[in-house]
C-alpha cells in the first residue's frame, strides 16, 4: 500500500481546453473506494480542508474545483449540474481511474447526484450535504402569489442585464459582505475565520469570476431531485445543518426519504456547511458510513 500523503497535492487536469484544479490525499485502498469532495456556490477545494486533513489516514481524497470556482478556469459558457455532472464523471474516469464516493455540499450536493444517477460507473456511493435542487411541485393547481411572481420576474430580468449583475457582484464579493453572509449561515461563529473569508474571496478577483456569477441567472433549470433519485441506484447518506436559514432542513430531508427511502441520515447542530462547522461529527459519521458500505 502506498505512504498516506499528509498535505494535499494540488494540480491542474486539462478538460475540454481548461484547467481544472484538484487536489489529492491519503493513500490508495483496494477495498475501500476513494472520495472525491465537491464544493457547494463559492467556495472551492479550501473549504475541505478540515475534511481532508481528518480522513486521508483512512482513504484516498480527492478534493476538485468545479469549472468557474476556485482555482479551476472561468470561461464564459452556460453553467448548469449538466455541465458539471460531466467534468465530475469525467474526472473520475479519466484521473482516478475507479468509481468513488461522491461527497458535496450545496451546490456540489447537486451535481454529485446528476453524478450518481446519470452516470452511475462513476459512483460507489453519495454523501449529500445540505443538497440544492429543486423538487417537482406536487400541488401545481395552487395559486403561486402574484405580488411574489411580478417581483422575482423584475429582479431577474434586472440581473440578467450585465451592468446590474457586475454591480451586485461587485457588492457580494466583498470581504465584509461575504463574512456577513457566513455569519447567517453559520451557527458557530467562530468557524468563521478570517482565512474562510479569505478564500472565497480570493476566485472572486479572477477574470471571469463576474461572468460566472451572472450565469447562475441565465442557466436553465436542471433536472428535479426526485426524477434524479429515481435514477439512482447506489447508496445514499444525507447529513443536514439544522441550522440552515437558506434550507429548511427537516422538510426537505423528509422529502428525499420519500424518494429515496433507503437513505441513512443524520441532522446536526450547524448551519449551511456542516462539514467546515463540525467537521469532526462529519468526518466520523462519512467513515463510519463508508467502511460498512457492501
Amino acid at each position: 500500500m502506498q505512504t498516506a500523503i499528509a498535505n494535499p497535492i494540488g494540480t491542474f487536469w486539462q478538460w475540454r481546453g481548461q484547467s481544472i484544479y484538484y487536489v489529492r490525499a491519503g493513500a490508495g485502498h483496494p477495498d475501500r473506494p476513494p472520495l472525491l469532495l465537491v464544493h457547494g456556490f463559492g467556495a472551492s477545494t479550501d473549504h475541505w480542508r478540515k475534511n481532508i486533513e481528518g480522513l486521508y489516514p483512512d482513504f484516498e481524497v480527492w478534493a476538485i474545483d468545479l469549472l468557474g470556482f476556485g482555482r479551476s478556469a472561468k470561461p464564459d459558457w452556460v453553467y448548469s449540474g449538466d455541465l458539471w455532472r460531466d467534468q465530475l464523471h469525467e474526472f473520475i474516469t479519466d484521473v482516478i481511474g475507479r468509481s468513488v464516493v461522491l461527497v458535496g455540499n450545496s451546490l456540489g450536493g447537486y451535481s454529485a447526484l446528476c453524478v450518481a444517477a446519470q452516470r452511475p460507473q462513476s459512483a460507489a456511493g453519495l454523501v449529500l450535504l445540505n443538497c440544492a435542487g429543486s423538487f417537482t411541485e406536487t400541488n401545481p393547481t395552487a395559486q403561486p402569489d402574484p405580488v411574489r411572481q411580478v417581483l422575482g420576474q423584475v429582479v431577474r430580468s434586472l440581473l440578467l442585464q450585465p451592468f446590474p449583475s457586475f454591480l451586485l457582484f461587485q457588492y457580494v464579493r466583498q470581504k465584509s459582505v461575504i463574512r456577513k453572509t457566513l455569519q447567517k449561515v453559520y451557527l458557530d461563529q467562530t468557524a468563521v475565520t478570517d482565512q474562510l473569508v479569505d478564500d472565497i474571496h480570493r476566485p472572486s478577483c479572477d477574470a471571469g469570476a463576474a461572468t460566472v456569477f451572472a450565469s447562475v441567472f441565465k442557466s436553465p433549470q436542471g433536472e428535479k431531485n426526485d426524477l434524479l433519485l429515481s435514477q439512482m441506484t447506489c447508496p445514499l447518506l444525507m447529513m443536514w445543518g439544522v441550522g440552515d436559514p437558506w434550507m429548511q432542513s427537516t422538510q426537505r430531508g423528509a422529502t428525499f426519504r420519500q424518494h429515496y427511502p433507503s437513505l441513512t441520515e443524520h441532522y446536526l447542530q450547524a448551519g449551511h456547511c456542516p462539514h467546515d462547522e463540525v467537521p469532526d461529527q462529519v468526518n466520523s459519521l462519512l467513515r463510519n458510513w463508508v467502511l460498512n458500505l457492501p
